[in-house]
């Protein structure tokens, strides 16, 4: 390696001596490199230690240090991150592309087994968990054991991958959700290279997961990325950046009584989406981060896609080393957490100089309202009080294009699922868009309408918020008086509680809240993204079939990080983001079309109604909850054994060999054809020349609708290449559990049952028009038609395009 800049040096911590590579050597020469941001010191950090005259040479370490905050991007350099994060749905593919790769090297005549990450890649599985099952006390292991079920020969691959392969490791399913592992066992804040005289450096990292940006929080840098950019990183590639602008995030002022964290996160999000921070660095500073807890910093930092930025980090300070230790860090780490960032400058103090920014951005926290987002973008954000006349100026944008029918039908639901509180009079939305009301009873007779704005699903899930105690635990104290003044979740609202780490169980089961939550039927249903990523599980029959014959516009609250549009569940086009809290209540009131600041939420026991403030805790009683009930032996308790996975896990059978025996007859994992014609040198790239257009897009297309993660239609193609490879429509699982087989994935592009072509007008879903004959088809069967015409395609699409979760498929 090379050492232009002299920055090589020796740290002692204790008893124990480490090389690490000083910015302030940099800092002699480039006075401005002692101004950057934190961020940008941590690139810098990266450069000094890579520097090797080729890929990184002294050029780029010059280019960062006298970076210019005012200037359009346009240098480029050669970032090394630390690790690779991956999760189940996006780290198959990348595994069986390792896999194909050792086959590859193998036909070329080269020893397979010298494919291998070459940095640390860690998977944990958490995108599989499906919610089948929910609203009692066997909806956890159900669900599991489905889980288990439907994935068995992917988990088995994924045992054969950390078998062969080198710097690989697995967490198994019923864990945890990965960003939350991440942030409370895996991340280390700083690293050592494990050498008898080691080097210390800043953890960073890549992830094949947008929210991978959650562990900012923690003052480690990280964004997702796509899997072959992955998969690089894996093989030690650099990954090439243009040194990027950072936007200061000021925050001052402190959260008023009755805001959370999740209402900060979405009001930073519409913020900054309006602000414009596309393929900009955010950092957050100010006074105001001696109010944020580490929590609650990574709900924000986790947020980061949503508001379009390619990170959003905060410094490492007191409070991040306060962390570590509560989480059951090892002290040796911390104590060299502490030395290594004071010592180049990277710990965050109340005397820390502000940093020089591109842009500076103010919040005062105290402005900070309750709010949710919605109904189909994540930075739409929508003041509490004002959601009900929100959902009525965007319901007739959301009806389909299909005349709703006009006959109520009387359907029943099932016993187990308990009536709801005595519900108020319908609010007139229904009426003044002339569709009806459907009328749901329950097996003991009572009955109440489903109608436009009907809250059919109401879901604590996603890391974003489960991994905050003090959301949670105010989920939980709204329960608790919710059932103490004898109200209850409406009959149609699928409920559930998807953690994202045990650990969340634990004090909830602590503070005694879990009876609660469970008598409102917010069972435990799993440990993964479940309703998050789109895994929500179908609906009750008789709501499916009145939502489906009625033409109603149902919603769902989350406490997820994304609602773009057939995300969610196929059925439901009005999704909100909610804080947990909020997420109770509106199981509570079963709708959407509710005003929760003026109109109660039910009637109590006592023949009285029920108000939103009511139920609702102080500060002050969720910090007591929060400090009786979070301790730091739960983190060590669930994280000593992180690795050994349950029974099911320990007894799939682990295939051996240095090279996959793949299957002919499976539906799951598919040797990937990407290396067949694989030769040293690669072929030219030819132009495109008579291309036709293969759909026309409009604005805000994500990669949801380009590549959906979701449930499977049984009439589209991909469904049907399944029933013709003898799978059943129940055993379908999803898009993302099927991204090891590329067959599936090229069948399940644009099919998300929401997208709208404008060549095919009129419709929904993945269908176009082959031109110039203009006949309808499904938009793979249009390609596959084109292919045998010899003709090239295009997407023409309008801004935005590509925006949300990072995948290729």
């Amino acid at each position: 390696m090379v050492n232009s800049f002299h920055s090589q040096a020796r740290l002692g911590v204790g008893d124990l001596d480490y090389t690490i590579y000083r910015l302030d050597a940099v800092a002699k020469g480039h006075p401005n490199a002692a101004c950057l941001p934190y961020s940008l010191k941590i690139l810098l950090e990266n450069l000094l230690r890579t520097e090797d005259g080729l890929v990184v040479q002294a050029k780029d370490i010059e280019a960062l240090a006298n970076w210019d905050p005012k200037a359009k991007p346009d240098k480029e350099i050669a970032f090394t991150p630390a690790r690779v994060l991956l999760q189940d749905f996006t780290g198959v593919p990348a595994v069986v592309d390792l896999a194909a790769m050792r086959d590859a090297m193998k036909r070329m005549g080269g020893d397979p087994k010298k494919i291998n990450p070459l940095l640390p890649a860690e998977l944990v599985i958490d995108h599989s968990v499906q919610v089948d099952d929910f609203g009692n006390g066997l909806a956890f292991r159900t669900n599991a054991d489905h889980e288990f079920q439907r994935n068995r020969e992917r988990y088995e691959f994924l045992r054969w991958g950390q078998k062969a392969f080198r710097n690989f490791v697995v967490v198994p399913p019923d864990i945890g959700i990965v960003h939350q592992v991440n942030l409370e066992y895996l991340a280390r804040v700083v690293c050592t290279d494990g050498a008898k005289s080691p080097t210390a450096y800043p953890d960073t990292l890549v992830g094949t997961d947008s929210h991978t940006t959650m562990i900012n929080g923690l003052g480690v840098l990280g964004w997702g990325v796509g899997g072959i950019e992955a998969e690089a990183a894996m093989l030690g590639q650099a990954l090439s950046m243009l040194i990027p602008e950072v936007v200061g995030f000021r925050l001052t002022g402190r959260l008023p009584e009755g805001a959370t964290a999740t209402d900060l996160v979405l009001t930073v999000t519409e913020t900054l989406r309006k602000k414009g921070v596309v393929g900009k660095f955010v950092e957050f500073f100010g006074s105001g981060l001696a109010d944020l807890g580490l929590a609650d910093r990574a709900t924000i930092a986790n947020m980061a896609p949503e508001y379009g930025a390619t990170c959003g980090i905060f410094p490492v300070d007191a409070e991040t080393l306060r962390y570590l230790r509560f989480s059951g860090r090892p002290e040796p780490l911390i104590r060299l957490v502490e030395a290594y960032t004071k010592e180049q400058g990277l710990f965050h103090t109340a005397s820390t100089p502000e940093a020089v920014y591109s842009d500076v951005v103010e919040l005062d926290l105290s402005t900070v309202e309750p709010c949710l987002a919605g109904p189909k973008r994540p930075q739409d954000r929508v003041r509490l009080g004002d959601v009900k006349q929100s959902f009525a100026a965007a319901l007739p944008g959301l009806l389909s294009a299909s005349k709703p029918k006009t006959a109520p039908v009387q359907f029943a639901i099932a016993k187990e699922i308990n009536e709801g509180s005595p519900v108020m009079p319908p609010t007139p939305v229904a009426d003044a868009i002339g569709s009806p009301e459907t009328p749901v009873a329950d097996a003991t007779g009572s009955s109440a309408d489903l109608h436009h704005g009907s809250v059919v699903i109401a879901a604590i899930t996603s890391c974003t918020n489960t991994s905050n105690p003090s959301v949670m635990m105010a989920a939980g104290l709204v329960a608790k008086k919710a059932v103490e003044k004898g109200l209850k979740a409406q009959p149609w609202v699928k409920t559930s509680l998807a953690p994202g780490s045990k650990v969340v169980t634990d004090y909830l089961d602590d503070a005694g809240l879990t009876p609660y939550l469970e008598q409102l039927r917010f069972h435990l249903v799993g440990y993964g993204c479940t309703t998050c990523i789109g895994n929500s599980g179908p609906l009750p029959a008789a709501v499916s079939k009145g939502i489906e014959e009625n033409n109603l516009v149902v919603a769902a609250v989350l406490s997820g990080n994304r609602n773009f549009e057939g995300r969610v569940h196929p059925e439901v086009r009005a999704n909100y983001l909610a804080s947990p809290p909020l997420v109770v209540a509106y199981a509570l009131a079963g709708s959407i079309d509710i005003d929760l600041q003026k109109e109660p939420l039910g009637t109590g026991k006592d023949g009285k109604p029920v108000y939103l403030k009511d139920v609702w805790p102080t500060q002050q009683e969720v910090r007591d909850a929060v400090g009786r009930s979070v301790r730091s032996e739960m983190f060590t308790k669930e994280y000593s054994e992180v690795y050994k996975g349950d029974a099911t896990w320990q007894s799939l059978p682990v295939p051996g060999g240095d090279q996959y025996q793949w299957a002919d007859k499976s539906t799951y994992i598919k040797h990937a054809p990407y290396f067949e014609n694989m030769t040293p040198q690669p072929a030219a790239v030819k132009d495109v020349k008579g291309a036709r257009v293969l759909a026309l897009l409009g604005d805000s297309i994500t990669t949801d609708h380009i590549s959906p993660a979701g449930s499977i239609k049984k009439d589209g193609p991909a469904g049907k290449y399944l029933m013709e490879h003898g799978v059943g429509p129940l055993d379908f699982n999803s898009y993302g559990s099927r991204r090891g087989n590329h067959e599936v994935m090229v069948r399940g592009t644009f099919a998300n049952v929401r997208l709208r072509n404008q060549l095919a007008p009129g419709t929904e879903g993945g269908v176009t028009r082959h031109l110039p004959d203009g006949e309808p088809m499904s938009i793979f069967d249009a390609s596959v038609k084109y292919a045998k015409e010899g003709v090239p395609l295009l997407i023409l699409a309008g801004k935005e395009y590509g925006s949300g979760s990072s995948r290729d498929w």
